[in-house]
C-alpha cells in the first residue's frame, strides 16, 4: 500500500492509472477504522481496480460545541487494518494541506433542502464541511466509484445529490450498517461509552425494530408513533435529538402516500451522540 500526504503526487499516479484503464474506488474517512469501515472497502473492491482509502479528520463539519481534538486519531493502527485488507493507496493530507488558508475558505460546497431537517437542525453547518471536503477529496483522487456507509443515512443522501447535481462522473454505492453483536450501530464513538451504557445503547436497535413491525402491520399513525418512541427512548436513559420517520428520497416527514420509508433516529447515551435508522419498503 502506497501511504500518500501529497495531493498532487497522489493525483498524477491516480490519473496515469485511468489511462491504463484502470477503474479507482475511494473510501473517504477520518480514521479510527472499525468493521463498519472495512466493509466499504470490501464492497469499492468489487467495483475497481485500484482501491483508495483517504483518512482526514476534517475541522469543517465540526460545530463550535463539538470537541475536534477529542476525536481519535489512531493512523499506524488503521494502516495496518488497510494493509490486511489490499487498499492500494491511503491518501492521509494533513488540515494544511486541504486548508491552507484555514477553514473560512473563499469556496465551499452545500447541498440544500436535504441538510435542513434531522443532523441538520441541531448541526446546521456540518454538511456544508462534509460536502466541501468530499468534492475537494473527488478532485484530488478522480474516482470512478464510491462508497458511503448508510449507517449515516442523511450523509449518504447529501453526497448523491451532489454527485448528481454537479453531474460528477462518480458512481455512488451504499453499504449497509454492519453492527456489534448486541444489535448496536457500529460507530467510533461506541469506544467512549461505559459498558453499562453500552449495554443501554443496544435498546436502541430494538426499538427501531418495534416501530419499523408496526408500521409494516399497517400502522400509519405516524406522529403517534414518532412521540411514542420518544417516550420510551426517554424512558430508556437516552437523551434525544430526533426520532423521525420520514420518505427516503427527501427525508421529509412520512405520509400515508409514501411507500419507501426511513425511520431515523440521534440520541446521546451519556456523551457519545449515536445515529441509527432502518429502511422500510411498503410497496410489497
Amino acid at each position: 500500500m502506497k501511504i500518500i500526504d501529497s495531493p498532487n503526487k497522489i493525483q498524477s499516479e491516480l490519473i496515469a492509472l485511468k489511462k491504463q484503464g484502470k477503474k479507482i474506488g475511494l473510501i473517504p474517512t477520518m480514521g479510527n477504522l472499525h468493521k463498519g469501515h472495512t466493509s466499504l472497502f470490501e464492497i469499492a473492491r468489487k467495483h475497481c481496480d485500484i482501491l483508495v482509502g483517504s483518512i482526514f479528520v476534517n475541522p469543517m463539519q465540526f460545530g463550535a460545541n463539538e470537541d475536534l481534538d477529542k476525536y481519535p486519531r489512531t493512523l499506524q493502527d488503521d494502516i495496518e487494518k488497510l494493509k490486511a485488507i489490499n487498499v492500494d493507496y491511503l491518501f492521509t493530507p494533513t488540515e494544511k494541506i486541504i486548508y491552507p488558508q484555514g477553514t473560512q475558505i473563499n469556496t465551499s460546497v452545500e447541498v440544500n433542502r436535504l441538510t435542513k431537517r434531522l443532523c441538520g437542525e441541531s448541526r446546521p453547518t456540518h454538511f456544508k464541511g462534509v460536502s466541501t471536503v468530499v468534492n475537494i477529496l473527488f478532485n484530488i483522487l478522480q474516482p470512478d466509484v464510491v462508497v458511503f456507509g448508510k449507517k449515516d443515512y442523511q450523509q449518504y443522501l447529501v453526497l448523491c445529490a451532489m454527485v448528481k447535481d454537479l453531474f460528477l462522473p462518480i458512481e455512488v454505492l451504499g453499504g449497509e450498517i454492519v453492527r456489534e453483536e448486541n444489535g448496536l450501530a457500529m460507530s467510533s464513538r461506541n469506544q467512549f461509552l461505559t459498558s453499562s451504557e453500552k449495554e443501554k445503547a443496544s435498546e436502541l436497535r430494538k426499538i427501531l425494530l418495534f416501530y419499523a413491525e408496526k408500521i409494516k402491520q399497517g400502522d400509519r399513525r405516524y406522529g403517534a408513533i414518532r412521540l411514542e418512541a420518544i417516550e420510551t427512548l426517554n424512558s430508556k436513559s437516552f437523551n434525544i435529538d430526533y426520532f423521525e420517520i420520514c420518505n427516503i428520497y427527501d427525508l421529509e416527514r412520512a405520509n400515508i402516500r409514501d411507500t419507501k420509508i426511513l425511520i431515523a433516529v440521534a440520541a446521546w447515551m451519556g456523551k457519545p451522540r449515536l445515529l441509527d435508522n432502518i429502511e422500510i419498503n411498503l410497496s410489497s
